[in-house]
């Protein structure tokens, strides 16, 4: 079994997003022209960026339950679908943490809280801004689907797959109420966030992409349970490192401003952990500045250090590295094919790395 080149296949789903982009942006001009910033927005936001992580992971599901190169091209659209469904939980995502950026640019409801201003319009920016995101969101999330339906894998491939594709689906929903709930409670424990990170990203980054690639090729049960072996912690680890880069990250590599999750007041596993671990002082400091939305560099500076003496980022380190371990070692006997297993372990470890 031949292993594409990784960049190949992200040019490969990104030139499938395209073609379809293209087709559903001409549809919202016909019904009006005034769509024309709609269609734009969603198309540079998905194809502008993006490591097609959960594309990726489906289609080594597929390869892993036995699909063939050969067969690949239709495999490749269908699970481009989930790329979208990515777009749709981030565009939303964005409205409710108020976040000003993503990869690097405008949040979609800032662009059109923009457009709103550019144009003269009458009532909120900021209101326009998130009603458009909302609906923007939810398009992509309508487009994933039809994406999904209109790939050329045989109807009754996509069939199966759609019981993973539904559960990915209201999981990351689950997941996402979750988080919101944690950060409206007064206090959450590591445990807690840990299960919330699991349904908000864990699950649907990795362990139900390789299900829907799995299903698409028609695999055992064994074969899925080997995969959420797999995926689960791999998927827990990759949001833990996203934690940690939240806090830690570089600006030029995250995409966001520095300590932005510090800001957002987001209840992670790092910061819960610093919360029951840190001194009376440093848990003082992190509950009086966590949320704040002012915090200037030197704040969130200090309150890095507070985490740091706390061990709590040590700690993360040793999870990720401890369920990494975990993961790659459920790929190690019989069911997966070989050259999949080796692609799968170093995708683990890539979207773990401290610089993801």
């Amino acid at each position: 079994m031949t292993a594409p080149d990784p960049a190949v296949l992200r040019e490969r789903v990104g030139a499938a997003l395209a073609a379809f982009l293209a087709e559903r942006s001409d549809e919202l001009a016909a019904i009006s022209p005034d769509l024309a910033p709609v269609g734009q927005a969603i198309r540079d936001f998905v194809l502008n960026g993006g490591k097609r992580l959960r594309p990726a992971f489906a289609y080594w599901g597929w390869r892993g339950a036995g699909g063939r190169p050969e067969d690949d091209a239709r495999v490749v659209t269908a699970v481009a679908a989930l790329e979208l469904v990515h777009a749709g939980a981030l565009i939303h995502d964005d409205v409710m943490d108020s976040s000003a950026t993503r990869r690097g640019e405008a949040a979609v409801h800032e662009l059109f809280a923009e457009l709103h201003r550019t144009q003269g319009l009458t009532g909120s920016p900021s209101g326009y801004g998130r009603a458009t995101a909302i609906l923007l969101g939810d398009l992509a999330l309508v487009w994933a689907d039809e994406m999904l339906a209109r790939s050329t894998v045989p109807p009754e491939a996509v069939q199966r797959a759609r019981n993973a594709y539904d559960a990915m689906r209201t999981e990351v929903m689950a997941g996402q109420y979750l988080d919101v709930l944690a950060q409206a409670q007064p206090a959450v424990s590591a445990e807690r966030a840990l299960h919330v990170a699991r349904f908000k990203s864990a699950k649907y980054t990795v362990e139900r992409p390789l299900h829907v690639g799995g299903l698409l090729h028609g695999c055992s049960d064994a074969l899925l349970a080997r995969y959420s072996a797999y995926g689960i912690p791999v998927g827990e680890a990759f949001q833990l490192r996203d934690d940690l880069l939240g806090v830690y990250g570089d600006p030029s590599l995250t995409g966001k401003p520095a300590g932005d999750d510090l800001r957002e007041g987001k209840k992670t596993v790092l910061v819960a952990l610093a919360l029951e671990h840190g001194d009376s002082s440093d848990v003082d400091l992190i509950a009086s500045m966590l949320g704040d939305p002012l915090l200037d560099a030197d704040s969130v500076e200090r309150l890095r250090a507070a985490i740091d003496r706390s061990g709590a980022r040590a700690r993360v380190e040793t999870l990720i590295a401890r369920r990494l371990e975990q993961g790659v070692a459920a790929l190690g006997t019989g069911d997966v094919e070989p050259a999949a297993a080796q692609v799968l372990t170093d995708l683990a470890t890539q979207a773990t790395a401290r610089h993801a």
